[in-house]
């Protein structure tokens, strides 16, 4: 499978990256020589310079015979024209990154006239997901499957909890939730644990549970018992408004520390029931005085990732009680993990993560199952992916018991109609299930690749 990725910025060299290792056939095209020739060095693709919205520089980079063009320049303008001229000169599918709130409020009309395949909304996504985190504050980090209908959430095990010295073969006997702790991390160390695994202070379990399901688990196991109502949001860019937007309707108080005076002007305007400060979000004067210690979570959302690491360590001092913070360099994520910051979140990575899910689909289309959703893990150590069984196959209809499956791989859960199901020994897979795969291998495709 051909792929040509336009923009060689964070989100364009993280595919570029894994692709490559995928063993897809990767062309990256930037104006920019000097990070061409870093990526050229250290990935094994090709690369071309210039300019991507000349059809020459396309051609140049093959994308008349590409499967794929991924537009992912800062540009918005640029990674829609990028994708248009790619498609009038035969690419397959087409993939735009569309961060503007103007352009992506009607990104229904824009790609049936640019021939989009897909439009990715990186602030949009992160937006997303600090929202469903927000909902439920004891967990570090929420991935939706099933349309939202299936959660794997992220669960620190905290000082005290009680759940520390249980194992889990008798967890889910003594409190008979319907849930499947899929993966654990303890210390640098990952496993797929068995019913034998005892649980300890401080392991970060991976369990996947339906959306009532995990009220219940947090209604036994979480120390936030009330509501999140106020939360305070320092930086006002596009993740900043897309969040709000979606607190304010779930009737939260919003406060957002902005420094940019025309900035704080557009946001008075976009965002009329928030309250927007215009102020230096690392002046800690200015955060007590805007009320930092009655704040229910702070959220750092600014374009530093140092600023947001300083300001959320502030914040937890403060007594703020859900902390969370935007980090886009992944070096810096294993270092702060146990600094406190409840939270972590990345543009970068949940575009790649989209991104990597429709071209998984793309490769096996005319498979048995085909990929629906796909998030990477533990610092992409572990992969969980939603699968769509599409035919009869020698999985279907064969009780687990029964069903050889490779080691470090685990089937978390199955959605069948309007049930979900944690899978025991009994249970079976049929054709138009929605199958969740929880595996420590990579490049998985297709359901069959987990199986003896």
């Amino acid at each position: 499978m051909k792929i040509v990725i336009i923009g060689d910025g964070k989100v364009g060299y993280k595919l570029a990256k894994q692709l490559s290792v995928e063993d897809y056939d990767v062309v990256m095209i930037d104006s920019n020589e000097k990070k061409l020739k870093y990526a050229v060095d250290r990935l094994d693709i090709a690369c071309v310079t210039g300019d991507a919205a000349d059809a020459q520089v396309q051609k140049e980079a093959d994308v008349p015979h590409a499967d794929l063009v991924i537009a992912c320049t800062s540009a918005d303008e640029c990674n829609m024209l990028s994708c248009l001229i790619a498609k009038r000169l035969g690419a397959k599918h087409t993939i735009a990154r569309v961060r503007n709130p103007i352009y992506f409020n009607q990104i229904g009309l824009l790609k049936e006239d640019l021939h989009l395949s897909m439009a990715v909304n990186p602030e949009l996504i992160v937006a997303d997901e600090i929202s469903r985190v927000l909902l439920f504050p004891d967990a570090s980090k929420i991935e939706t499957f099933v349309k939202g209908r299936v959660e794997l959430i992220e669960y620190l095990i905290q000082k005290e909890s009680k759940l520390a010295g249980t194992s889990l073969a008798d967890m889910y006997e003594k409190y008979q939730i319907k849930l499947l702790v899929c993966a654990v991390e303890r210390g640098g160390d990952v496993l797929i644990p068995d019913g034998d695994y005892v649980i300890q202070e401080g392991d970060r379990l991976h369990i996947a549970v339906s959306h009532r399901e995990m009220k219940r688990f947090f209604g036994m196991f979480g120390k936030h018992r009330g509501k999140i109502k106020k939360v305070i949001i320092c930086g006002g860019g596009r993740v900043a408004y897309y969040l709000s937007v979606q607190l304010l309707k779930l009737g939260m108080q919003i406060k957002i520390i902005e420094r940019n005076v025309e900035r704080c002007e557009q946001l008075c305007e976009l965002l009329p029931k928030a309250t927007i400060i215009n102020g230096d979000a690392t002046d800690h004067d200015l955060l007590i005085e805007e009320g930092i210690e009655d704040a229910d979570a702070f959220v750092g959302l600014t374009g530093m990732d140092e600023e947001n690491i300083i300001t959320a360590l502030f914040a937890k001092s403060q007594g703020a009680s859900k902390i969370i913070a935007k980090i886009n360099d992944d070096r810096r994520v294993s270092m702060i993990e146990d600094f406190g910051i409840d939270s972590i979140v990345s543009a970068k990575t949940a575009t790649a993560d989209a991104i990597l899910s429709y071209v998984r689909a793309r490769q096996n289309s005319q498979g048995s199952a085909n990929v629906e959703t796909l998030y990477q893990l533990v610092d992409d150590k572990i992969e969980a992916l939603e699968f769509i069984i599409k035919s009869e196959t020698r999985y279907t209809g064969i009780p687990f018991k029964d069903l050889p499956l490779k080691s470090n791989n685990l089937i978390a859960c199955i959605a069948r109609k309007r049930q979900i199901i944690i899978p025991g020994g009994n249970d079976c897979m049929e054709v138009g299930d929605s199958v969740i795969v929880i595996t420590m291998e990579k490049h998985i495709e297709d359901i069959e690749d987990i199986l003896v």
